[in-house]
């Protein structure tokens, strides 16, 4: 005997099984990157299975940085069938540089901070070395 599939999902359900916040699958919902569920005679929304596999898709890429853009794109490829690994790759490597460049900008200011925080004497004197940097 297998597993018993469970079955259809109201949105606090589908929260707790994805992990993601119920004004962020409304949200999501919203601006189309969620399909809309099919509705009760009630009205009450019922999700499914691919609700959680598509939101726990949006939340891993989001937890690695891609932009809303950027997972409705990918998304895009899984729903038209024309995915290729090419695809996949090309808008992977996009972000990566992206990612590398704000990981250099952040070196950068980790630098300028950790100088100008050095100056700094920490002392109650009206002149702040820090204030000063950022002023000029």
């Amino acid at each position: 005997m297998g597993a018993k599939m469970p079955g259809p999902l109201k949105r606090a359900e589908l929260a707790n099984r994805s992990g993601c916040n119920i004004e962020t699958i409304r949200y999501y919902e919203k601006i189309g990157m969620l399909p809309e569920p099919p509705r009760t005679a009630s009205g009450y929304r019922l999700y499914g299975e691919h609700h959680v596999a598509r939101l726990r898709f949006i939340l891993r890429a989001r937890e690695l940085g891609f932009s809303l853009e950027n997972i409705r794109g990918l998304l895009g490829l899984d729903d038209g069938g024309t995915r290729t690994c090419a695809d996949v790759k090309a808008r992977t490597e996009r972000h990566l540089a992206d990612v590398r460049k704000r990981i250099a900008d952040l070196r950068r200011i980790e630098r300028v901070l950790a100088q100008t925080a050095k100056q700094c004497s920490g002392d109650e004197v009206p002149e702040c070395p820090v204030l000063e940097a950022l002023a000029s």
